[in-house]
């Protein structure tokens, strides 16, 4: 492929990526998924992870297929176009930590970055105050950058390292068409009423993942990436797959009656804007931290990134710690402990900002 038509391709690919969520996220929650959480990384992997038993809320449990759909569409595209690459290396810990704080800023503020530009694009205000901390939480991310933090480069692995999160996800995808209760009263747990009883048809909702999946590998987009280019270097091409994302998921919720402008009475929402504001800046913090939004690094772990795979698992630890110690908020308002959880996470992500320096940094 000659250059420009590269660029041509780098161009639209992300604003097709961005206009196809914008239009199944809310085609998603049309057809049984929450309201304005047609596609919320944070949430769902909070939902698959009481349906494994890791949490006992029992209204958010349940095994939501489009994660799977997600990496297994990013799977099929690296395949496809030779670009799955077994890799890892690079600091996994740190990253399992950066994913764990990524997931208890989302809960507080009751959704991924996705979340937040979909509850935007419902009509949802109270989300505003989270995209501002979102792009002051990169804002920092990036400034750590450039004082020198690096995790280090990963390396190529055994394509066993690759292939073996996609495997575990082959699994739970399996086991969304084929229910199974492994003991009397244990997993897989489904919610009976709650968000977690609320989900469109299996099919529709792995399809939907797919076709995302597949077109974001292609596309490289992400919601962290967009901010953190901008700030970076100035470059809008990711910010123009956002702006994609936002239109396109509000001409649907207004064609499909499920756009509701407003402050108060929204869906799974609250409106202490102060910690909406703060919980997603922990998570543009820990993001750019970690390399990349919740959605980017189920991608990155569907092609064969080990590092990612491991912030996912940090998230997946992150939203059991959420509800077992009740950091999570809900529609009623912020937990006690869901404030502390967040400053900690802050004062951890700027430690590690810090401390992980390329040598020779000044």
């Amino acid at each position: 492929m000659s250059t420009s038509k590269k660029r041509f391709f780098l161009q639209w690919s992300v604003i097709i990526t961005g206009i196809a969520a914008g239009i199944i996220g809310p085609l998603l929650q049309y057809f049984g998924n929450p309201k304005n959480m047609g596609f919320c990384i944070a949430c769902m992997e909070r939902d698959i992870a009481g349906a494994l038993g890791l949490h006992r809320a029992a209204q958010v449990q349940y095994l939501r297929p489009e994660i799977p759909g997600i990496v297994l569409g990013a799977l099929i595209a690296s395949l496809l176009f030779r670009e799955f690459r077994a890799r890892t290396g690079s600091a996994p810990i740190i990253r399992f930590v950066l994913g764990f704080f990524t997931m208890i800023g989302a809960l507080v503020f009751l959704g991924c970055p996705w979340r937040a530009l979909l509850r935007i694009a419902g009509g949802d205000l109270t989300a505003v105050a989270g995209l501002a901390g979102l792009a002051i939480g990169v804002y920092v991310g990036v400034y750590l950058l450039k004082f020198g933090y690096d995790l280090g480069r990963s390396y190529r692995a055994n394509q066993l390292v690759g292939w073996a999160f996609p495997v575990l996800i082959i699994c739970l995808a399996i086991l969304c068409f084929v229910p199974v209760q492994f003991a009397d009263g244990g997993p897989i747990f489904t919610s009976t009423e709650g968000p977690g009883a609320a989900h469109a048809p299996v099919v529709f909702s792995v399809v939907g993942g797919l076709v995302v999946g597949m077109l974001a590998q292609r596309s490289r987009f992400c919601t962290i990436g967009s901010f953190r280019d901008l700030y970076l270097m100035g470059d809008t091409h990711l910010v123009r797959g956002v702006i994609a994302f936002v239109l396109a998921a509000a001409g649907m919720n207004l064609l499909l009656h499920q756009f509701n402008l407003g402050v108060t009475g929204q869906p799974i929402a609250h409106a202490a804007h102060i910690w909406n504001f703060m919980g997603l800046l922990l998570v543009g913090l820990a993001s750019t931290l970690g390399g990349g939004c919740p959605a980017r690094q189920l991608v990155l772990a569907g092609e064969g990134d080990g590092d990612a795979a491991v912030f996912v698992l940090g998230m997946l630890a992150g939203a059991a710690f959420s509800h077992n110690f009740t950091f999570a908020s809900t529609s009623a308002g912020v937990s006690t402990l869901g404030p502390v959880a967040v400053i900690a996470g802050v004062l951890v992500c700027l430690v590690i900002g810090l401390a992980m320096r390329e040598e020779g940094a000044k």
